[in-house]
């Protein structure tokens, strides 16, 4: 039998995260928004409270908390702000790597340093010239002795300019396409990492977005998450493990522009009614609920798959690309419904739209989703098929 129903704790987890969205995200998302404000003390208070970092096993300092019930925190947060809650939640996609690959030490250092305090750290993948083609990336690990040495830039790098290290993807094999690739963490301080330009973006204003250039940083061979040239297997792991809570986030952005929708066909009047008594208005609303819960079960369907321990690869894309896609769709109506008034910046739901395109395309664009879902679909899976792109 299929049960939806959530356990005490994951319903007393989900209402903490909303109850943190509304009164500490909320009431400055939008004034964040207008002036792109780093969210540094709202930082601080998700970490105080068990927000941040919430799957890192607990004998590192997490909470070690299962993935469906980091779905339930990133809806709401995303509810509350997908940019401020990108700035949050973007710790889980650069320890994810370590927690998967590294080495005892390494999990002990990285991952209790981000428990410790509230500390940041990016995954570090894209280049200007390899964003869904990672097998295109010319940042190069180079072995010399102890050591190797990364040379190259990496673009769009979230919290990027705040992080106290990074999770760094590099070839050490030039030679071998996706197969010659592997992953490094690199501290910030180090020499020769260099912070660079901030993004002007167009929507989740209040997250960092960076261009992070590595030049001739020496980094220890112990710092290697996994083994050598196997970097494209852990990335697509570990994107595995964090598309279910970009989707979640997507449901939370959808679920927020359908309430403010839905609210303001209420009070809006024209030809002697309430807009929402229209059956133009209605049909648009209802569309909108449709999605946000499909969106929702689709995303809780990936997420419990891996905490079952089962391969989620298929169901995490169609989770991604859906609920991505949804978001889109139901801001967009979200405008409609509004009219003139929803292209202004004084009301809510204009915020909502511009912040709901980047779902489709970080973390793989949805467009690589449809890529990664007819592979599974109609080719027999093999224990190291190469997958057409990445994030």
């Amino acid at each position: 039998m299929v049960d939806f129903t959530l356990t005490d704790e994951q319903k007393d987890i989900q209402e903490m995260a909303h109850d943190f969205a509304e009164k500490e995200i909320r009431k400055v998302a939008w004034e964040y928004d207008k002036d792109g404000t780093w969210p540094q003390e709202i930082i601080e208070q998700a970490w105080e409270v068990g927000l941040m970092n919430t799957h890192i096993p607990a004998e590192y300092g997490g909470p070690g908390l299962d993935f469906l019930t980091g779905c339930l925190i990133e809806e709401e947060i995303g509810w509350g702000c997908s940019g401020i809650g990108t700035s949050l939640m973007c710790n889980g996609l650069a320890t994810a790597p370590i927690v998967l690959g590294g080495s005892e030490e390494t999990k002990k250092k990285y991952l209790g340093m981000l428990t410790e305090a509230p500390k940041l750290a990016s995954f570090c993948l894209t280049e200007p010239d390899a964003g869904s083609d990672v097998s295109g990336m010319k940042t190069r690990a180079v072995k010399q002795g102890d050591k190797y040495v990364i040379n190259g830039s990496k673009c769009f790098i979230t919290n990027g300019s705040h992080a106290d290290y990074y999770t760094v993807y590099a070839k050490t094999d030039p030679d071998a396409g996706h197969r010659g690739m592997s992953a490094f963490v690199v501290e910030r301080e180090w020499d020769g990492v260099t912070v660079d330009k901030k993004e002007d973006k167009l929507g989740q204003r209040a997250s960092n977005t960076a261009t992070i250039s590595f030049n001739d940083v020496e980094v220890p061979a112990e710092n290697m998450i996994g083994e050598e040239n196997k970097g494209f297997k852990l990335a697509m792991m570990t994107l595995d493990r964090t598309r279910p809570g970009v989707a979640a986030m997507a449901v939370g952005i959808a679920r927020a522009a359908f309430e403010f929708a839905t609210e303001y066909s209420k009070e809006r009047v024209q030809f002697g009614v309430p807009i929402a008594m229209h059956q133009a208005i209605q049909f648009m609303i209802a569309d909108m609920a449709t999605k946000v819960e499909a969106g929702r079960l689709l995303t809780w369907k990936s997420a419990t798959l891996l905490d079952s321990g089962e391969r989620n690869t298929l169901v995490s894309s169609h989770a991604k690309r859906f609920a991505a896609d949804s978001a889109m769709e139901v801001t967009t109506d979200a405008v409609q419904v509004y009219g003139g008034y929803g292209f202004i910046k004084e009301y809510p739901v204009e915020k909502l739209m511009r912040d709901a395109k980047i779902m489709q395309l970080y973390e793989g664009t949805s467009q690589i989703q449809r890529l990664v879902i007819a592979r599974e679909v109609l080719l027999p899976r093999r224990a190291e098929a190469p997958a057409p792109a990445a994030a």
